[in-house]
């Protein structure tokens, strides 16, 4: 089976999710080997799976919420709820999209280490002996079957002992039970 840029982009969200079937998941494997822009589509997503998946990553202030609200209306003058709601999930939206895209141009301007390493929580009762998978530009340890993770050519398998001397701390996804608040 041969797939298109088009189908790539259309199932990347099933593809990561493990939910297409094996055939369609070699085809959309080969294709990616191959084609560079739907390798950032499928390792964008990845990392906006990650983001989102993490909730320390969004956290906002208590309240900002109905302060974000009240200034919408009296600034707008909306009064029909269902214009305000509107209003309302539409800066949510766009507030995710600059989140997300300024995260991304950090990440790729060298700073991800920095970041990552405020928000890591270290583990709390990883096995030392367990095996865990790192990539090289990464800061987080994974289970080997984590759909989080990215780089598979510089990915290597060491215990978790010596990921957690190396400074990687475990997955949000994949290794949440042994987080400090998991």
């Amino acid at each position: 089976m041969v797939v298109h840029c088009e189908e790539v982009w259309r199932e990347v969200s099933d593809y990561l999710d493990g939910e297409v079937s094996p055939t369609l998941r070699v085809a959309i494997e080969e294709h990616v080997r191959g084609c560079q822009r739907c390798a950032a589509v499928v390792n964008g997503m990845r990392n906006v799976i990650q983001i989102y998946g993490d909730e320390r990553m969004l956290e906002v202030p208590f309240g900002f919420s109905q302060r974000l609200h009240r200034r919408l209306d009296a600034s707008m003058g909306l009064r029909e709820s269902s214009r305000r709601s509107f209003l309302g999930w539409m800066v949510a939206a766009a507030a995710a999209v600059l989140i997300v895209g300024s995260l991304e141009l950090t990440r790729s301007s060298g700073l991800h280490r920095h970041l990552r390493d405020e928000m890591a929580q270290t583990g709390r009762g990883v096995p030392p002996e367990m095996m865990v998978v790192v990539a090289e530009d990464g800061k987080l340890f994974h289970l080997a079957a984590c759909p989080l993770i990215h780089e598979e050519s510089k990915r290597r398998t060491i215990t978790a002992a010596e990921a957690a001397r190396e400074g990687y701390t475990p997955c949000v996804r994949c290794l949440g039970k042994y987080l400090a608040n998991g």
